[in-house]
């Protein structure tokens, strides 16, 4: 199969945006440590973090990377875009492996080049771009009854998580926030690829920053990206990053898939024989994630510092 032009470019940009993000990981969490060190840790609630510089470089190298992945969004349909962000995991396991010495085992090699062959297999069998003519005619997607029910639900699933499951459930924290983060995650690409199709519209010519509805997206962009950055921090502060980093992605891809077949339709353009192949693609990025996952710690002469901070506060609360 042929990619077209639209979707090498969104290709492009989405392996660009992993290697950033992947990075941005690794030095948030350097910074998160060295602030932890010196002030009230952000796992804690605290925002010391706003003071040290190595945290605001990761801020910077997350930033440079998510607009890296704006602009896939303006040529590729989510189906390939989100599912390339595996390939941050990679990058932040690799660099945390070497910096953080949080161990890569052979069996997380495996997970890793698992990765790479789902993502390639998704982006061989990708669909075409869906042809928008204005932010308009994307406000009549988004205000089906389908999409408006999904908003709904991932809203009010994700305001339950933040105002009783994390004050109440410690042993679950990490899948709390996680969730938080993916809820709030598949709106905001939603959004974004709304605002990246308004912003190529507007540099042809057709101007779409006169509409209401751009401004709606760009809020609600700020909004869930703020949320989002809340609680991922929580989270890396934490956890280890070769837990939070998978199991962020698997979840958050799954639901940003869904929000988009439910918005976009993206599927209805492919045969079964292209979304058996793209499924068979995700199904093997998740087991390399879920080998990631479960071998974090073989090599390791000894559990590193998270994970005895998070083994001892469960003890505690149990």
């Amino acid at each position: 199969m042929v990619m077209s032009l639209d979707n090498l470019r969104g290709f492009a940009l989405a392996t660009s945006s992993s290697a950033f993000i992947g990075s941005s990981f690794v030095i948030k969490k350097i910074g998160l440590k060295k602030a932890g060190d010196v002030g009230v840790r952000a796992g804690s609630g605290g925002y010391s973090y706003l003071y040290e510089p190595l945290w605001w470089i990761g801020m910077v190298t997350m930033i440079l990377g998510e607009v890296a992945n704006f602009a896939a969004y303006a040529f590729a349909p989510a189906i390939l875009v989100t599912p390339l962000g595996a390939l941050s995991i990679i990058f932040s396991a690799v660099l945390a492996h070497f910096i953080l010495n949080e161990r890569l085992h052979m069996f997380g090699v495996v997970g890793c080049a698992l990765c790479v062959v789902g993502s390639v297999d998704i982006v061989l069998h990708a669909p075409m771009e869906r042809k928008i003519d204005s932010v308009s005619e994307i406000w009549q997607l988004a205000t089906e009854p389908g999409f408006i029910v999904y908003s709904c639900l991932a809203v009010a699933l994700a305001l339950v998580l933040m105002f009783w499951v994390v004050h109440h459930t410690e042993q679950r924290k990490m899948l709390a926030y996680v969730a938080i983060c993916s809820l709030f995650g598949s709106l905001t690409v939603i959004s974004v690829k709304a605002v990246a199709i308004a912003l190529k519209l507007s540099f042809n010519g057709v101007n779409q920053f006169v509409y209401i509805q751009t401004w709606f997206f760009i809020s609600v962009v700020i909004i869930c990206c703020l949320v989002q950055l809340n609680y991922l921090n929580k989270a890396l502060d934490s956890f280890n990053t070769a837990v939070v980093a998978p199991v962020y992605y698997v979840m958050f891809t799954i639901l940003t898939i869904l929000a988009n077949m439910i918005m976009y339709k993206d599927w209805d353009s492919q045969n079964a024989t292209q979304i058996a192949s793209e499924v068979c693609g995700f199904v093997t990025i998740v087991a390399g994630t879920f080998l990631l996952h479960k071998t974090r710690d073989m090599g390791n002469t000894q559990p590193d510092s998270d994970s005895l901070r998070a083994d001892c506060e469960l003890q505690e609360h149990s």
